[in-house]
């Protein structure tokens, strides 16, 4: 029985010598039923590895295999340590089982070269599984689990897998070196995203060796362009997952798209669905007025005293939707949104926030037990947006308060999640109070100074490491030079965008494309409590928030089609009756349980909309 195993795969000409398999898990270990064997061959020639899987089925009967019934292991270094170990010895693991199309592009995440990349020579994979040490909780990813396709065997047949490992120098190299190998199909989209009745234009290259194969999208034979690559226009009719299947000869592969509603429909349709069914109007008095979480499978809120399900904290993401859907689309014929946000303005008043003080506690009640610097920046954005609404002075005077003291509790040194900077510095601005002005100013000069000092060794936060981190180090930067102007800001946001960008994959796939790698989210936020990778997260939009200021900033047009398509990536979280999830558990299993699933608690996710809701211009209403 050949089962040879390898512990290391490291480049010769990676200075850091970086071993990219992490060693608590086998390498390319075959899971399968009692009735099938397997071996595996591998080869090393320079730097380029080759492993060959063969799975025979032992049966005199033949066996129809299910996408869970095999499974090979691909254990990759995708965890969290330090940001310093991190940087030069960890991996964002970029997975595309596109069947017979299928790759990983493995990122360094400091963004050092040598990377590494995979692509399936033989075979087909239609999907990936996690298995996850939780004691690790949001620490590590887990192993990577790669599903061959579901098949039919004959009795005694044997089915070959095969990859080869290579290194690359980035995504734009690995792009490229994937026309190396006449098994890959490179197939890109403009939108992954669309609104309804927008198209979306689909590139597909094909191997240069072979390309006398007819390539076929949704039964259309497509012809070639004079640039040597195909070109399918695709503009779907309903709302919903479109699976484009492509074929090119016996191959096959696909193009995963997501048409949604306009942005105005889903807003208008998700602050009627908080007013009517997440904001508690009974008879416990400590929380009327509160957004809550809610149970999309039993029909009611959410609420316990555990953190993320508490009457505070990210859930200020529906008062600031709120505000900023009645900023956009005026008070007339919205009245109920109003005295909605009216009451929730109250309930945040009189149960999270000393308005003399700016304390912003962590639970109703005026509970500070557990002290969480997050909170405040968030509620420094909704008391920003209600005075931009209604122009009452003590709205912004709350605003600055609540900064102050995030400051005065150390804030400056901290990675804030939507710290509203250049926002609640141009509305002091327009108000003409300079002294509020010059405070501000230096306070958030001195906060950027302290992150430009400490660079790329980020100090851990509630994940040791992680998107969220380095998104809020580039918003911070970028906000600080668009107050000062100075552009050793800008070059330093630069540095942090780079590290950011590796977060973010380049699959054809909506659920994948340039939405960022969260892998703990369904579990702190949902009602399933899994972790596992989540595709997408509305934190995701963050990294698009940041592509977008620094590309209006740069007026740079490439990284703003790259802000659009990671905003619009957490717009499937949101469905057509206005009800939402908080999650998408993206892999096939997770530890055992079955994943592909929009988790039922709709809880945090709206600051995903607030985040497309800057996309829009504001609303010139009548105040």
């Amino acid at each position: 029985m050949d089962r040879q195993n390898i512990k290391e795969i490291v480049f010769t000409q990676d200075p850091k010598k970086m071993n990219w398999l992490r060693d608590d898990y086998p390498y390319a270990e075959v899971r399968c039923p009692e009735e099938f064997s397997w071996t595996v061959h591998h080869e090393h020639v320079k730097d380029e590895f080759v492993t060959t899987i063969k799975i025979v089925n032992n049966s005199a009967h033949p066996y129809f295999t299910n996408l869970d019934t095999l499974a090979i292991s691909f254990p990759m270094e995708d965890r969290y340590d330090t940001s310093d170990i991190s940087l030069d010895y960890r991996c964002h693991t970029h997975i595309f089982c596109g069947e017979d199309t299928s790759y990983v592009m493995c990122l360094r995440m400091g963004g050092d070269a040598p990377h590494l990349g995979m692509v399936l020579t033989e075979g087909s994979l239609s999907g990936y599984s996690v298995e996850r040490d939780t004691e690790k909780m949001s620490n590590d990813r887990g192993c990577f689990w790669l599903h061959p396709s579901p098949r039919e065997f004959a009795p005694h047949e044997t089915m070959k897998v095969s990859w080869k490992i290579f290194p690359h120098n980035g995504k734009e190299d690995f792009w490229e070196k994937l026309n190396n190998f006449s098994s890959v199909l490179k197939v890109q989209a403009d939108k992954y995203i669309l609104f309804k009745g927008e198209q979306s234009r689909i590139t597909i290259e094909a191997p240069s060796s072979d390309r006398e194969q007819k390539i076929v999208v949704q039964g259309q034979k497509l012809t070639m362009c004079e640039n040597g690559k195909y070109q399918y226009n695709f503009k779907g009719k309903e709302t919903g997952e479109y699976d484009l299947r492509i074929e090119y000869g016996e191959r096959k592969t696909h193009c995963r798209l997501f048409i949604q509603e306009p942005l105005e429909k889903i807003l208008s349709r998700r602050c009627c669905f908080l007013v009517k069914h997440q904001q508690y109007h009974g008879v416990i008095q400590e929380l009327v007025g509160a957004y809550l979480a809610y149970d999309n499978e039993e029909k009611h809120c959410v609420y316990t005293p555990e953190n993320d399900y508490n009457g505070g904290r990210e859930r200020t993401g529906m008062g600031v939707l709120m505000a900023r859907f009645l900023q956009k689309y005026g008070v007339s014929g919205h009245e109920e949104e109003e005295r909605s946000l009216k009451e929730y303005r109250a309930y945040y008043l009189r149960e999270l926030v000393n308005e003399e003080s700016g304390i912003v506690c962590n639970n109703s009640g005026y509970d500070n037990s557990y002290f969480r610097l997050y909170n405040y920046p968030w509620a420094a954005v909704f008391f920003t947006e209600c005075w931009k609404l209604w122009r009452k002075p003590r709205d912004l005077k709350i605003a600055c308060k609540i900064v102050y003291q995030f400051y005065a509790q150390g804030g400056d040194h901290f990675y804030p999640i939507q710290l509203p900077m250049e926002m609640l510095y141009r509305e002091v601005k327009t108000v003409g109070d300079e002294e509020e002005q010059k405070k501000l100013k230096q306070m958030f000069i001195r906060h950027g100074e302290r992150l430009m000092a400490i660079g790329k060794h980020y100090p851990a936060s509630e994940v040791n490491y992680e998107q969220s981190i380095v998104a809020p180090a580039a918003d911070i930067l970028l906000q600080v030079y668009q107050i000062t102007g100075e552009t050793r800001y800008l070059d330093g946001a630069r540095e942090q965008i780079e590290i950011l960008d590796l977060f973010n994959g380049i699959q054809p796939d909506y659920h994948l494309n340039e939405v960022a790698i969260r892998h703990w989210d369904g579990y702190w936020f949902g009602k399933r409590r899994l972790y596992g990778d989540t595709f997408p997260h509305y934190w995701s939009a963050e990294t698009g928030r940041v592509f977008k200021r620094y590309a209006e900033i740069t007026q740079n047009d490439a990284w703003l089609k790259k802000a659009e398509k990671s905003l619009r990536g957490v717009l499937p979280m949101f469905f057509e009756d206005g009800s939402a999830s908080c999650a998408y558990l993206y892999p096939c299993f997770i530890n055992g349980e079955k994943g592909q699933f929009f988790d039922p608690y709709a809880n945090d996710q709206d600051w995903g909309l607030c985040s497309n809701m800057e996309n829009i211009k504001e609303h010139d209403d009548e105040r």
